[in-house]
């Protein structure tokens, strides 16, 4: 299985969207960085998503009901 990146999102985002692709049975993993590498590394402020390559169009749309979501 090939995983490409969906996007970086907050620590809540990731949880709402974590348990949205679990629901939807997509495959996914996520890369999270320490609150030291956070606090070194501007770029690095949240978690980063990678999904199944061939549900990446359905991981997009559960991405942005949840980016939606917070208002």
């Amino acid at each position: 299985m090939r995983t490409v990146l969906l996007g970086q999102f907050t620590d809540g985002q990731a949880a709402a969207l974590a348990a949205r692709l679990d629901a939807a049975g997509i495959v996914w993993w996520h890369k999270g960085s320490g609150s030291l590498v956070r606090w070194l590394d501007a770029s690095t402020w949240g978690v980063r998503v990678f999904v199944d390559a061939d549900r990446l169009e359905d991981a997009r749309s559960y991405a942005q009901e949840v980016l939606a979501s917070e208002g």
